[in-house]
């Protein structure tokens, strides 16, 4: 709603942003249109690293943000060679910061949202206050049992994929200190899943009392 200027009802993404008000400013016509520059949450880490199980655990528990799962999203044709997938991300904050204009921040789950270079020169990311990162790493034994240890129609025990994950969770672990902005760490290996939950959510309300 708000990428379409109520004056000229042009779409413009790439609105100029006056935090003075704070205003989006639509590029064509001039008009100043104040909306809300909520912070943005994202948990990420690699397949296996508990995402989407601290984010089920959590619903109904921390109600003063929203949680949404980012495979909600995902469609078969972002795998494919030479997909657009900025597009994936494009969308995923445009709908966190619609969801912010009616008062609550999003905390997003997924993989490679967690990445800032996928988020960070997006068009809709100049609507956040801040984005926030956690990613969820553990040892490379435990992540390979957990994707070999899921139901078979999930297709996560094929050695290429386990291959991958384990990349990617060691990405996490090297890159952590030359990433910006900077993504937290925590390690899930020996942790419960309420014990990791416990701590996601500490983060999380950390940070909002930080902008309240």
């Amino acid at each position: 709603m708000l990428n379409i200027c109520v004056n000229c009802g042009l779409y413009r993404p790439d609105k100029i942003i006056d935090p003075a008000g704070p205003y989006a400013i639509c590029p064509e016509c001039g008009h100043r249109h104040l909306f809300r520059p909520l912070p943005l949450f994202i948990v990420s880490g690699a397949s296996g690293a508990g995402k989407s199980t601290v984010c089920h655990h959590l619903l109904g528990k921390v109600t003063e943000v929203v949680l949404l799962d980012s495979d909600i999203l995902w469609q078969p044709e972002f795998e494919s060679p030479g997909a657009a997938t900025p597009n994936f991300f494009e969308t995923w904050l445009r709908v966190a910061k619609s969801i912010g204009q009616s008062g609550r921040p999003v905390v997003l789950f997924g993989s490679g949202v967690g990445v800032p270079d996928n988020i960070e020169p997006s068009i809709e990311r100049r609507y956040f206050a801040d984005v926030h990162y956690l990613a969820l790493v553990c040892s490379d034994d435990a992540l390979a049992g957990r994707l070999r240890d899921r139901p078979d129609w999930r297709k996560t025990y094929t050695p290429a994929y386990v291959s991958r994950q384990i990349a990617f969770n060691q990405w996490f672990k090297g890159r952590t200190r030359d990433l910006t902005p900077a993504v937290e760490l925590l390690d899930t290996t020996s942790s419960s899943i309420s014990s990791t939950a416990e701590v996601v959510t500490a983060w999380i309300r950390a940070k909002l009392a930080a902008v309240s």
